[in-house]
């Protein structure tokens, strides 16, 4: 008896870990969960307006450089 248990302990350690692994990395999990919640954070309006943020700053420090050559 003890040496079946050891075998079912065995495989039950080696099968957790891997069925884990697989469920997590599965694609189609990825894309409905996490890219939907990244889409939920920064909808693509705030995203034009950080990209509009972002162009006025670059300008802002070239124009700050230019005066100071």
């Amino acid at each position: 008896m003890g040496v079946k248990v050891e075998v079912f302990r065995m495989i039950l350690y080696l099968t957790f870990p891997v069925a884990m692994f697989w469920i997590s990395n599965q694609a189609e999990w990825f894309e409905n969960d996490v890219i939907q919640c990244k889409r939920e954070l920064w909808p693509p309006d705030k995203r034009q307006e950080l990209e509009e943020f972002k162009e006025r700053i670059r300008k802002q420090r070239e124009e700050r450089l230019l005066r100071a050559a």
